[in-house]
């Protein structure tokens, strides 16, 4: 009993030993090389998946108090705010976003509305300084908009 348990011990330090050699550099022969060896994490320039234009988006809350909002801008997040709010971020269109377009989205949290009932705040898109979409007062739909 007493060498089983003993050869049971060696085996097992083997097995842990042999697995914790991930130190080594992986080898540099091509056929060795895989496709997520190749990948390196730079888009190609090829094939159309740069970037487009450059565009200023604002993203806005009218309202007064506290809320919460919901957004997918250069970034995706959920905050609580003070209203109003508003938030700006350089964008554009990447790969096949310049085709089918990027999406914005605003999705304002509840708020007092001016008859004192609770309702989705009123949100808007701005691209480059014009207003492109604009939701209305209480209708609980967020705001959208595909960048191109």
């Amino acid at each position: 009993m007493r060498k089983i348990l003993i050869g049971a011990s060696f085996a097992m330090a083997a097995v842990l030993l042999t697995g914790c050699g991930g130190a080594e550099e992986p080898a540099k022969d091509s056929k060795a090389r895989g496709p997520a060896a190749e990948a390196t994490g730079k888009p190609e320039e090829s094939g159309g998946n740069g970037e487009g234009a450059p565009h200023e988006v604002t993203i806005e809350v009218k309202g007064t108090g506290a809320s919460t909002v919901m957004y997918t801008l250069d970034d995706s997040d959920f905050e609580q705010i003070t209203l109003p709010w508003k938030k700006t971020a350089t964008i554009a269109a990447r790969g096949a976003e310049r085709e089918v377009g990027r999406l914005v989205i605003l999705t304002p949290g509840h708020v007092t509305l001016p008859d004192g009932k609770l309702g989705a705040g009123q949100c808007s898109i701005t691209v480059d300084g014009k207003k492109v979409v604009e939701s209305e007062e209480g209708s609980g739909k967020p705001c959208s908009y595909k960048l191109k």
